[in-house]
């Protein structure tokens, strides 16, 4: 688990693993608490740190798969590069409002990654925040389980992962959807002629 910040009221309604009694608590020790108080067996490993273009292939090199639940663009393209760099199978979400979307990529299938849906983060100011936009509290539970369902697929060997797939839901008309993905030959990082030849650190807005 990794997070830099601290649980903050606003959190509650849609971060299920935080609680009113951990509010200014560093995430991580509150996420580790609330999951060994589910199973005491588990290990949790926090690292209470911001992700940068110089710790992230340290932070990534002990685990097997990635999963990215983050809520801005520079943090997706950092964790992108990183699981493309470190060769891990990456199990991204995303969520807006009332919308959801999940895909998996996986440098050693050699489907696409997700500069390839999206070379470079968007223009500053172009895409509202977090804070500004809003989600509905139940929807990233949604997107959370299916991502959830890809990481135990991905770990033991089963079914077909979302790779060279995107999924999409609607909570408001309750509809799922399904884009198939290819891989971009131009793509900076992952095409014939790459331009992203180490993790990059973007501004945040």
């Amino acid at each position: 688990v990794i997070d830099a910040d601290r649980v903050d009221l606003s959190n509650l309604q849609r971060q299920i693993v935080h609680g009113t009694s951990r509010i200014d608590v560093l995430k991580t020790k509150s996420a580790e608490a609330t999951l060994r108080e589910l199973n005491p067996e588990i290990e949790v490993i926090g690292h209470p740190c911001r992700l940068t273009a110089d710790n992230v292939l340290e932070v990534f090199a002990d685990y097997e798969v990635i999963v990215d639940g983050s809520d801005n663009f520079p943090t997706r393209f950092l964790v992108n590069d990183g699981a493309y760099f470190a060769n891990k199978p990456l199990v991204a979400g995303a969520i807006f409002q009332f919308d959801g979307q999940l895909s998996v990529f996986d440098r050693a299938s050699g489907g696409p990654c997700y500069r390839c849906l999206l070379p470079e983060p968007p223009a500053p100011g172009t895409v509202p925040s977090c804070d500004e936009a809003g989600v509905l509290g139940a929807l990233p539970g949604v997107v959370g389980s299916l991502q959830a369902m890809e990481v135990l697929k991905i770990l033991l060997k089963i079914g077909t992962p979302l790779i060279g797939r995107m999924m999409h839901y609607d909570a408001l008309s309750a509809r799922f959807r399904e884009l198939t993905l290819r891989r971009d030959p131009s793509c900076p990082l992952c095409g014939e002629n790459p331009t992203v030849t180490a993790p990059v650190d973007y501004v945040q807005t």
